[in-house]
């Protein structure tokens, strides 16, 4: 998994940068007791079998790592039919880049892992639900690929070694993908077809949470127990019309944001607190929206008033495209 320059130990205290769009409701530092009820909460999260454990974890880093390696090999493969030069070819590289619950920190036990294969711009999308795929389904490893293809975020899933996973595909406009290819980028959206880019917002969304915390510790331990209640109540679900994972995550991230030194267990009281009074018509923020006109879907509020009393949106606002979720209810409990 892809590690975060940000604290992943212990909470840290004290942050004099602002997080998000206003300044923090409350600064106040945990008490003793803060951290008495956090440790009951871990321990509550540790009877659920919410973590994995590191034998698992590691497990996961080498199934993505054999993903990534299978995907290269690949891409070399589709040059050489391709005829494209031999100094493309060898310099072509390929990335896979984890995100979801996964990348964030906060999958469960037994989760799958959500994974983008990011390929050159030369490539043709029908390659790697078809060249690709056929490569995957020749490995021993893989069991129970399928190619769903025609849906909002075409896919690959498939079994690696016990291990669930969906791929999908982005091509960017170059030649190589480097190894320090940074997909926060906002040129990276130039001239890029949509299902990419809806790809590609996947990995995007779930880095630009990360670095829109002040504690990813904190953030991550008060999610698990976000996820665990809502899930137990049966509302974790987007398909049902409640909020999928990102959802929960962004919800989560705006708590730490305007409470940027409480602990897990403040950040959960304050969590049902705050969305228990919140008026739902107005988008919860991570930060400003910005519209980088590369012709992408980009929320507009005006061009939904007649949906606005039925809605909650949820916004991270790295780039044009936005996690939106539409709920036709009145009340999140």
């Amino acid at each position: 998994m892809t590690s975060s320059t940000k604290s992943q130990g212990p909470p840290t205290l004290g942050f004099p940068k602002r997080y998000g769009i206003t300044d923090p409701i409350s600064e106040d530092l945990p008490n003793q007791a803060d951290f008495i009820q956090t440790r009951k909460l871990t321990d509550c999260l540790k009877s659920y079998g919410v973590f994995e454990d590191d034998l698992e974890l590691q497990h996961r880093e080498k199934v993505v790592k054999k993903l990534e390696l299978l995907f290269k090999e690949w891409l070399k493969e589709m040059c050489v039919e391709m005829n494209v030069p031999e100094l493309v070819t060898e310099k072509v590289g390929g990335k896979v880049f984890p995100f979801g619950s996964y990348h964030l920190g906060v999958h469960s036990k037994g989760a799958d892992i959500d994974a983008l294969c990011v390929g050159p711009g030369f490539l043709e999308r029908k390659d790697f639900f078809t060249s690709f795929y056929e490569k995957l389904k020749a490995q021993e490893e893989v069991k129970g690929i399928r190619a769903i293809e025609k849906t909002y975020v075409p896919v690959i899933k498939l079994n690696y070694e016990g291990t669930e996973i969906d791929l999908t595909f982005a091509q960017v406009a170059l030649k190589s993908i480097p190894e320090n290819l940074n997909l926060l980028d906002d040129k990276m959206l130039q001239n890029i077809d949509k299902r990419c880019a809806r790809s590609l917002n996947g990995y995007r969304v779930t880095e630009e949470i990360l670095s829109l915390v002040p504690n990813i510790y904190n953030f991550r331990l008060a999610l698990r127990a976000i996820k665990l209640w809502a899930k137990r109540r049966n509302i974790y679900s987007n398909m049902l019309g409640f909020l999928g994972g990102i959802s929960w995550a962004i919800l989560v991230a705006r708590i730490c944001q305007v409470y940027p030194n409480a602990i897990a267990s403040t950040l959960v009281i304050k969590f049902f607190k705050v969305y228990s009074m919140w008026v739902w018509p107005i988008p919860v923020r991570l930060r400003i929206v910005e519209d980088y006109y590369y012709n992408l879907p980009f929320w507009d509020p005006r061009a939904l008033s007649s949906l606005r009393k039925y809605s909650r949106k949820k916004q991270t606002g790295p780039n044009s495209l936005k996690r939106q979720t539409f709920l036709r209810s009145t009340s999140m409990y």
